[in-house]
């Protein structure tokens, strides 16, 4: 037997060399992890800065180098993976059984915090088909865990170190130091470059885009690949790219045959009249960005039928890369940039084009600063292309106001702004994207819960509203016209309210029919007061394009075997008897002649506008002769009825043999049986479901502004106001106040109204009683009083008003009431001693004033008044401004004369329309016969 070693015993095995915790094979591995760590660091202080930066100044860093800082940030990401993996491996085998326990303890905290570190890094990534984790409390959380795991890790690898050999110190200090200097240096050249939002692009692009108002954010311009690379947004926003595609929107250039028409026709009128096109850029701003950004729209032979620009719409990025809403004024009043794209957006490698995408995934903040930003959600935004003017570069004759959507709606009760509407909404609405773009569930990339039900949604992109035509026009789906007439039907009523006796407007009255419904008498005459009523709009109805849009009247009166009367009917060539009554603006060349086919650039002057504001009524008169041999019953019914374009505009644009039937909706309908008086007939009517005092007050309204302060619907509206009042609802008062102050009789009957509306039991709302009474304190000549009410409502902030969303501070009628009734009340300061609280006054009227011109730069009441109290305050010069600006912006009423008069003398169904009272006789001759397009639907109300 073999002599035993000194030490050991026969039976013991020999013991295997204890592993080396990071050999001479492990070592580079190791050095690839530390090597992958420092540059990470070094990128990791750039990023983490930028966004810090960001957070302190509330600007926006990030630009097309931080998008290569977090590529580079990505890819060294991926590539620490796997050598980290592999020596966390290899070093935990060869380490897990040393007998410094604490040493392999605090290892494997530093193992979890690597974890966490690269498992909150792929889930920040956002792999598509593979990791994608969108739910957006997972991914802060996950944030946060990949920011402060470094830190941890760091921490626990010096721990884990302590309990070995010994640390390098000078070698980490020097790292930390590279890693600080070079991340601080990338950051202070960042940080002197903010990305220029929210503000105005140079004054000195206006050479290439006035008379449109719109300016590019270096003045240049832009290519068109940039602003029409929709399938780009195509491929994370499906769902919202699909809406866009049917929208209007995306039909709103040379796509578009109405439009295309009658832009051409205003680029030939401008390129025979200056010798260039230029004229009609005050239509490309909004409606052909593409070809007009990039420079395409002002060469005269751009053949933009063919043109791929032409075609393009409002893009994608035509939307959502402007960075500024320059003021209120509308005409494409704002700022848009070439957007800054990640790597790779434009490539033609599918490969690339891959990482570009991963990498919005990864890094989505600056996409979304990028193509969403406040400013996209308020109503300013949309008001910048729906508020227009007529430029003088454009008529060569002066300013005049266009289609507003945004002043009638910020002046409505619905923004909760207008002080003066007759109904208030039970909650204001704030942006018009609450009416316009509805929620829709969505499996977009940028859908979000925005309910809290657990649902993913995002706005909708349809923008439904009421263009039925362009739909059928352009051969899109028949759903999309479905979606429009879904959307309006319903946003105005009909009521047959009432009828006269003697078919006269000074007859008896009996109303509100059902569910007593009077007979008729054969041979007598009788006026059917009709109410038309806005209801879920927050602008006038109709709005836009008023003078084209062809909404109408449409009733019919039949007996058991024949039809009585008629209005509103159409002939065999689909055209609408032109005595109807219209519900739009009938608007007039200088010389009298129609504008009939949206020749923008020779509007000058409306003959009549049917349009009717939110919250607000109309009044329809009918006059019906009953034959004296009527028998059984006769039965009336109304239809409110809603084609996009007139047939007269059609042919203009499609030639004489235009044959396309063009939808024509039906937005509200009402239905009355009379029993004819003698008859044994029996007919029984339900009630409206519309309140009685409701009904009534309707009436008074549509009654009150139509009345002058002579005529004799002043007073009917006074009778309507007062029915509403002994219904016991407080607008009976209020709206009787509304009659007294027109009518100038205030000292005791206005007062008393507001006092009755304040004491009702809930009261009348206390900013109309406030509104109204200030108006009655400054017609008596109380202007203390006036001012005290008017500056009180300015400065209204109770919890009613909170809670609903309202603020009469942007109300600029008010403020120019405040201001008129504070310069009333400087004129009363007479004398030297009393200089000083003169000059108060006027001051304060200025500031007044000056407040309406943030809201309303083109107010020719500020600008009026400005000119007066600037020269009263001695600044001759700022006074010079605003007399330039009234001059510029006021009507001129003598020119407008002379084109009404022959328009009146040549149209009479157009003169007769436009007269103070209108009285339409359901037994004109000639009335065109034709019957309903399709049968109207039965009322709810039933009859």
């Amino acid at each position: 037997m073999p002599e035993s070693q000194p030490g050991t015993t026969p039976s013991s095995k020999p013991r295997r060399p204890r592993r080396k915790p990071v050999g001479p094979r492990l070592k580079p591995v190791l050095n690839v992890v530390f090597g992958l760590f420092a540059l990470l660091g070094i990128n990791a202080v750039y990023l983490l800065g930028v966004r810090l930066l960001e957070a302190a100044t509330g600007e926006t860093y990030q630009n097309w180098f931080y998008m290569n800082m977090f590529l580079v940030h990505l890819v060294l990401g991926l590539l620490f993976v796997v050598p980290t993996l592999l020596f966390a491996a290899a070093h935990m085998r060869n380490t897990y059984n040393r007998p410094n326990r604490r040493a392999v303890k605090v290892g494997y905290g530093l193992l979890v915090a690597t974890l966490v570190l690269l498992v909150s890094g792929l889930i920040l990534t956002r792999f598509e088909g593979i990791l994608e984790v969108r739910d957006p409390s997972v991914r802060r959380i996950a944030w946060w865990l990949h920011v402060l795991a470094p830190f941890a890790a760091g921490w626990l690898f010096v721990i884990h170190r302590l309990a070995g050999k010994r640390i390098n110190w000078q070698m980490g200090k020097r790292w930390a130091a590279v890693a600080a200097v070079l991340g601080g240096a990338m950051l202070l050249a960042q940080s002197q470059d903010p990305r220029s939002w929210n503000q105005a692009g140079p004054e000195s692009g206006e050479q290439y885009f006035f008379p449109s108002l719109a300016r590019t954010a270096t003045g240049d311009f832009i290519p068109a690949e940039v602003l029409q690379n929709d399938a780009y947004c195509q491929e994370c926003h499906a769902d919202t790219h699909a809406d866009w595609a049917n929208s209007v929107h995306r039909w709103s250039s040379f796509n578009n045959p109405p439009y295309a028409a009658s832009v051409a026709e205003t680029r030939q009128v401008s390129m025979e009249r200056d010798g260039t096109v230029q004229a009609a850029r005050f239509c490309a701003g909004c409606h052909d960005p593409v070809p007009f950004f990039s420079g395409e729209f002002d060469d005269p032979n751009y053949d933009f039928e063919n043109a791929r620009t032409g075609q393009a719409g409002i893009t994608c990025t035509a939307c959502h890369a402007i960075t500024n809403i320059n003021s209120v004024r509308g005409n494409a009043d704002y700022t848009i940039e070439e957007p800054v794209h990640y790597p790779f957006a434009f490539s033609d490698n599918a490969g690339l084009r891959w990482v570009n995408e991963q990498l919005i995934k990864a890094k989505p903040e600056l996409h979304k600063k990028t193509f969403l930003k406040p400013l996209h959600e308020s109503p300013e935004f949309c008001g910048s292309c729906h508020k227009v003017h007529l430029p003088e570069e454009l008529n060569e004759y002066k300013f005049l106001r266009g289609q507003n959507h945004y002043d009638t709606y910020h002046l409505s009760g619905v923004s909760g702004h207008g002080v003066q509407s007759f109904y208030y909404p039970a909650q204001a609405e704030h942006n018009c994207s609450g009416c316009h773009m509805p929620l829709a569930d969505s499996t977009d990339f940028g859908a979000k819960n925005r309910l809290d039900n657990g649902q993913l949604q995002v706005r909708g992109h349809l923008f439904p509203s009421a263009n039925t035509a362009i739909p059928k026009l352009v051969g899109l789906p028949d759903w999309v016209v479905g979606e429009h007439e879904q959307f309006t039907r319903d946003t105005l009523r009909v009521d047959l309210f009432g009828v006269r006796e003697g078919g006269s407007i000074d007859g008896e009255l009996t109303a509100p029919l059902r569910p007593q419904v009077p007979s008729l008498v054969p041979g007598e005459s009788y006026l059917l007061e009709t109410v038309i009523r806005t209801l879920k709009v927050g602008h006038p109805f109709t709005q836009g394009t008023s003078d084209s849009n062809q909404v109408w009247l449409d009733i019919a009166v039949r007996d058991e075997r024949r039809t009585l009367g008629r209005s509103g009917g159409m002939n065999e060539e689909r055209e609408v008897d032109p005595w109807s009554h219209f519900v739009n603006s009938y608007v007039l060349d200088r010389d009298g002649n129609r504008i009939n086919r949206r020749n923008a650039q020779d509007i000058f002057v409306p003959l009549y506008n049917h349009q009717i504001p939110p919250g607000a009524a109309d009044v329809v008169h009918y006059r019906l002769d009953v034959p004296p041999d009527a028998k059984g019953s006769i039965t009336v019914d109304v239809a409110l009825r809603y084609r996009k374009f007139d047939m007269e505009y059609m042919r203009y644009v499609y030639g004489e043999d235009f044959d396309v039937e063009l939808p024509i909706m039906e937005i509200a309908t009402d239905r009355v049986v009379f029993p004819i008086a003698g008859s044994d007939r029996v007919v029984s009517a339900a009630a409206r479901e519309i309140p009685e005092w409701q009904r009534w007050n309707d009436y008074g309204i549509g009654l009150l502004r139509k009345g002058g302060k002579s005529s004799g619907q002043l007073r009917q509206a006074e009778e309507a106001f007062a029915q509403v009042e002994a219904l016991g609802r407080p607008d009976g008062p209020l709206n009787l106040a509304r009659v007294y102050l027109q009518q100038g009789t205030v000292r005791d009957k206005a007062v008393a109204a507001l006092e009755r509306a304040a004491s009702f039991d809930p009261p009348a709302p206390a900013w109309s009683v406030a509104w109204f009474s200030g108006l009655v304190d400054k017609q008596n000549g109380f202007l203390d009083a006036a001012i005290e009410r008017f500056e009180g409502l300015v400065a209204a902030d109770t919890q009613e008003m909170r809670d609903r969303g309202f603020d009469f501070s942007q109300d600029y009628n008010l403020l120019n009431e405040l201001g008129q009734t504070l310069f009333e009340r400087a004129k009363q300061e007479r004398g030297e001693a009393r200089s000083e609280s003169r000059r108060a006054f006027l001051e304060r009227a200025a500031a007044s004033f000056e407040k309406t011109l943030t809201l309303d730069p083109e107010n020719v009441s500020a600008h009026f008044n400005l000119d007066l109290i600037e020269r009263q305050l001695g600044r001759p010069e700022k006074a010079a401004g605003h007399r330039e600006k009234y001059l510029k912006y006021r009507p001129d009423d003598n020119a407008r004369g002379r084109a009404i008069a022959i328009a009146r003398s040549r149209d009479a169904a157009a003169d007769h329309a436009a007269e103070a009272i209108v009285i339409y006789d359901l037994q004109r001759p000639g009335a065109y016969q034709s019957p309903f397009t399709r049968a109207p639907r039965a009322a709810s109300a039933g009859g």
